[in-house]
């Protein structure tokens, strides 16, 4: 009994992990393979090849379900707006972007959220997730109102497509809390990586000529990057993230809203000399704490607030 306990929170702590660091750091690889990659060709090589993968895993442990049209046309819907539009809209912005600008700005996701919900099922936010909402556009405005980040027409093009696919994936999250989904996950996941890699390959198609694209040409590394990224950034993040949100309650998952930025940032100023100002790390603390008024209940935030008097008053 004591040790499925133990294996139980060994996978619980090695999900987190892989949650934290996998999702912080495939900003990163994105921006290395799109230097020699198209990004829509990139994109559609690593979701097409990782459903592949899960598929194929499916089968090996046996999970597969008999999937309904009705589901497996919502997996299909969810697929392109999440991973086609979601994902793939990230990786042809950061060409133009840093790494660790763009998880900044996407780390606001929360509020787009709230705010698509608020137009769409016609429910208004609880009072305080409106001081949220403006703290965290706040800390957006100062986030890309810094011109030694964002001073260039396509850096500026960069910013809008991100918000696009932040629009996308919260339409996307919408969507998927009141649809009926494949199930098990793992084939819920494989379908939606399948139909986001088939509508990225006609983006490659109409706008990056992918057939004529020389891929001998591609150095070893950039292969390497996207190979974690099919294995690592799609297969197994994935697959920890669903594993966790029936292991533990969602609030805990969602704290990789707050870790993902920072691992991103931090490697992206580590291995790619991406700039970090005073402003960003300001932005940024303001974004999640609006974040964090957003995904709480009135006890936390209320909580939150007693700890920082209690701190600014020792600090006095």
């Amino acid at each position: 009994m004591n040790t499925s306990k133990n294996n139980s929170l060994l996978l619980i702590i090695l999900s987190f992990a892989a949650v934290y660091i996998i999702w912080g750091s495939t900003y990163l690889f994105i921006a290395f393979t799109v230097e020699v990659l198209p990004p829509f060709t990139l994109s559609t090589i690593r979701f097409i090849l990782a459903s592949l993968l899960l598929f194929s895993l499916t089968a090996l442990l046996k999970k597969y379900q008999a999937v309904t049209k009705k589901q497996f046309l919502n997996a299909v819907f969810a697929g392109v707006l999440f991973l086609g539009l979601g994902v793939g809209s990230v990786a042809w912005a950061l060409q133009f972007v840093d790494s660790g600008f763009t998880a900044l700005v996407i780390s606001g996701q929360p509020l787009i959220v709230v705010l698509m919900m608020w137009v769409i099922n016609q429910k208004r936010p609880a009072t305080q997730s409106f001081g949220g909402i403006f703290l965290g556009m706040f800390g957006m405005y100062l986030l890309v109102s810094q011109k030694a980040l964002i001073a260039e027409p396509e850096q500026w093009t960069g910013v809008f497509v991100i918000f696009c696919s932040m629009i996308a994936w919260g339409f996307g999250s919408i969507f998927v809390s009141k649809s009926d989904m494949p199930k098990p996950q793992m084939t819920n996941n494989a379908i939606q990586m399948m139909s986001g890699g088939t509508i990225l390959l006609i983006f490659s198609l109409f706008f990056e000529n992918a057939f004529s694209f020389d891929f001998t040409a591609v150095p070893s590394t950039a292969w390497l990057a996207l190979s974690y990224l099919i294995v690592f950034g799609a297969a197994v993040a994935f697959s920890a993230f669903n594993y966790l949100l029936t292991q533990v309650s969602p609030e805990k998952v969602s704290t990789s809203t707050y870790v993902n930025p920072i691992i991103a940032l931090t490697l992206g100023w580590y291995f790619r000399d991406e700039l970090v100002t005073s402003q960003s790390i300001l932005a940024v603390c303001i974004m999640f704490t609006g974040v964090f008024f957003i995904n709480s209940t009135p006890e936390q935030s209320k909580n939150l607030l007693r700890k920082l008097k209690l701190i600014g008053r020792r600090s006095v």
